[in-house]
């Protein structure tokens, strides 16, 4: 009897998570991201650099993960020289941050269990989130070009800057940040038809509140300086599924 016994509670679990064959996902994941980013910032000129990423996702759904990242970058961009930047402004941001973001893809509402197209569209996804930006700058503060308009303290001359006039901000700071996200997700599955890795294709664009991205504060009667500072991740990451298996209420894989 207790061989019995020991029989069902070993087998039973197998056949109930074969009989949810393409129904069954697991409820974490941990992945890494590598990114393609540039700032937009006050300074005209902007460099591209690679970043990556750490994160820990919970998957609600096979279709919407919540995902907390640990990002860390560089952004840089402006010059000494007059065709890099007309005040020879310059900076490099060794940034860190901490975002908290959530992702929806076509398949949590979208019937694809009769058609290929909305199959391969169920992975379609789009987000956003909130988060932090830590930002590590080195800049080059001093307008270096003698007669350029728009800046105070010219002395004889009004109309144009002293060349020892100080951009302000700050090198060290920490700012809001929102990111909209666009992509696309690959599922690979394993033999119970779970979706047990994913490959993610994406773009990202974080819209941040302040000016710490590149360290100028510079006064807005004085420069144009309308626009949120922002910067664009073109993104590319892997991810692994790993916890408790849960059921979704339909084929997660068409077959």
């Amino acid at each position: 009897m207790k061989k019995f016994i020991l029989f069902f509670v070993f087998v039973l679990p197998a056949i109930i998570v074969k009989a949810q064959e393409g129904y069954n996902y697991k409820e974490f994941a941990i992945g890494l991201d590598l990114s393609y980013e540039r700032g937009y910032t006050n300074v005209q000129r902007q460099d591209n650099h690679i970043s990556e990423n750490v994160n820990f996702t919970y998957n609600y759904s096979p279709y919407i993960p919540v995902t907390a990242e640990l990002q860390f970058g560089t952004l840089s961009g402006g010059g000494l020289t007059p065709k890099t930047d007309r005040y020879g402004r310059q900076y490099s941001n060794q940034y860190e941050a901490f975002l908290v973001h959530a992702d929806f893809q076509l398949g949590e509402v979208i019937d694809y269990s009769e058609s290929d197209l909305l199959n391969i569209v169920k992975n379609l996804y789009f987000g956003s989130g909130i988060g932090f930006v830590f930002n590590n700058n080195t800049v080059q503060r001093t307008n270096i070009y003698y007669g350029e308009p728009g800046l105070p303290g010219g002395g004889k001359y009004p109309n144009y800057g002293s060349k020892d006039y100080v951009f302000p901000g700050s090198d060290n700071s920490i700012n809001l940040t929102i990111p909209l996200r666009f992509g696309y997700e690959f599922k690979i599955y394993n033999d119970f038809q779970e979706p047990y890795m994913a490959i993610d294709l994406g773009y990202v664009h974080n819209l941040v509140f302040g000016e710490g991205l590149d360290g100028y504060d510079d006064p807005s009667n004085k420069f144009k300086n309308n626009a949120t500072n922002q910067y664009r991740q073109i993104t590319i990451g892997v991810k692994f599924n790993f916890g408790n298996i849960t059921s979704f209420n339909k084929l997660i894989r068409r077959f």
